[in-house]
């Protein structure tokens, strides 16, 4: 089977790599804090002092982590180390120039799939994800099957494009709702008629996920993404969500909790 070392061990990252351990792949692991990977060491996996040592006896690189920054640490650290025959699996959200500026760093042999994912911490316990891939991903695709529905969307950097256009308007319609809960308040409309209403309508998806219960998506990450998107074009909309998101991560009590927490925010100040 397929070596696999996994970089990056927050929320996501580590329901994926334990469902990989699940099917027995041999799997390395590393995290910039040391503890969150000592749950998947013992459940057996192999813990490793850095990226560089992570990846040298690896077949399949995967990195699940917090954004374009943090992927260019690890990249320059582990990118020389990398064998002739080795896939680099990037499935963070970092939008698809950071995908272009890993692909640079690799040395020949190596082959560079960017496969983002949609769904949240109960869906990758689960191996439920649907995941994004840009690239060839024929070979890896046995891998990522174990995480979840495999889309290919085209060449190299198509996966981070579409997963930024996906999350942006997730994002988006999440600041919508706590905005239209306002409207409803002030007009004097009973909160739970309002609810009800707007989650038999066609906003029913983000109603659902603007109050759920049991999964995980930091603020301060969809901060983060709104960022990446609003950056690449006028987007006024999506610039007010970005605004209500990018205020409720520089809240040290959010930053780190779900999203639903920062509908709360929303709602309290809009």
């Amino acid at each position: 089977m397929e070596k696999i070392a996994f970089l990056g061990l927050g929320h996501m990252g580590s329901a994926m790599a334990r469902r990989l351990l699940g099917a027995r792949h041999p799997l390395t692991v590393w995290n910039r804090t040391p503890a969150k990977a000592e749950p998947l060491v013992a459940a057996g996996a192999v813990p490793a002092a850095s990226p560089a040592e992570a990846v040298r006896d690896a077949d399949v690189v995967i990195t699940m982590l917090t954004g374009p920054e943090a992927l260019a640490a690890v990249a320059g650290s582990a990118a020389p180390e990398l064998r002739p025959g080795t896939c680099w699996v990037e499935m963070s959200t970092v939008g698809p120039e950071a995908i272009a500026e890993l692909a640079a760093r690799l040395g020949a042999g190596v082959t560079l799939v960017d496969a983002p994912v949609m769904g949240s911490t109960d869906r990758a316990a689960s191996g439920r994800l649907d995941v994004l891939a840009g690239g060839d991903v024929t070979r890896v695709e046995p891998v990522l099957s174990l995480l979840g529905k495999v889309t290919r969307v085209g060449p190299a950097g198509s996966g981070a494009a579409l997963k930024l256009v996906l999350n942006a308007a997730v994002l988006g319609g999440v600041a919508v709702v706590a905005e239209a809960l306002v409207l409803a308040g002030t007009l004097g409309v009973d909160e739970d008629a309002a609810r009800t209403a707007l989650a038999a309508g066609p906003l029913g998806g983000v109603v659902g996920r603007a109050f759920a219960e049991g999964v995980h998506f930091a603020t301060a990450l969809a901060a983060k993404d709104l960022a990446l998107a609003v950056d690449r074009a006028p987007l006024p909309a999506l610039e007010a969500a970005s605004g209500h998101f990018r205020r409720a991560a520089e809240d040290p009590s959010l930053a780190a909790e779900d999203i639903t927490r920062a509908v709360t925010r929303i709602r309290r100040t809009a």
